[in-house]
């Protein structure tokens, strides 16, 4: 039986700002149903691949999805200001540019996936944590019902126990769904308790496939430069 194509395939992917250089020579594919996890240190060129990956940046190489694959993407920094007098359900209308109308029942259904009660659909934005934002990025992001899910940093400016709960649910989500999971990370804890591939990058790919095979010391040196010391075991649970 022939093995199922992977749902994204990467080769040689370039992109550059001018005449410098921001991502050389990445190459990887992505099976259906896998969670990779992007990591690298800051500039390392992790967001510049996703904008690449969804077409928003001018790159060279390929980068080829399968024929109807829907994406979801919620970037790191989401172009909104949290005062503004909007609610979560005004706020999920802004998906669709008005194109389209997102009803109230796929506005329910997409709060309850991510635990939050239908109620919060006429909270401000304003008065929600961090943590509960994210749960609403997340919600936002599976309207449409997409067979992938790019997130930037899901967890960034939570705390660890809000964290735990944000990966919690997009695994929920992922088994519920089907899903294909690529995500951005600084944790390497989260790269081994969660990720069946990690891409390494920075400015270029130095690493790409299974965290405990891929992650050694050498690589991790050259990834993050020598002199860091990590103190998770190669083979165990903790960071």
């Amino acid at each position: 039986m022939m093995a199922e194509a992977p749902i994204l395939e990467v080769k040689n992917l370039h992109a550059h700002a001018g005449d410098a250089p921001l991502l050389t020579e990445v190459s990887f594919s992505v099976g259906r149903g896998e969670t990779v996890l992007v990591i690298g240190p800051n500039g390392a060129g992790k967001t510049t691949l996703f904008r690449a990956l969804i077409g928003a940046v001018p790159f060279k190489g390929e980068v080829v999805w399968t024929r109807g694959t829907k994406i979801g993407y919620v970037p790191q920094k989401i172009d909104l200001e949290r005062d503004l007098p909007i609610t979560v359900e005004e706020f999920f209308k802004l998906k669709t540019g008005g194109k389209e109308t997102v009803d109230q029942k796929t506005i329910r259904e997409a709060l309850l996936a991510v635990r939050l009660p239908d109620a919060y659909a006429k909270k401000s934005i304003s008065i929600l944590s961090s943590g509960e934002f994210q749960r609403v990025l997340i919600a936002w992001a599976i309207v449409g019902h997409p067979d992938v899910l790019l997130f930037d940093e899901p967890t960034a400016s939570i705390d660890i126990a809000g964290q735990e709960t944000i990966y919690e649910l997009l695994h929920e989500l992922q088994d519920a769904h089907g899903l294909t999971l690529i995500l951005i990370s600084h944790d390497l804890s989260i790269v081994y308790r969660y990720a069946t591939q990690v891409l390494c990058l920075n400015r270029r790919q130095i690493c790409y496939g299974a965290p405990r095979e891929v992650l050694t010391p050498k690589e991790l040196a050259s990834l993050y430069g020598e002199g860091r010391t990590f103190y998770h075991h190669l083979h165990g649970e903790h960071l």
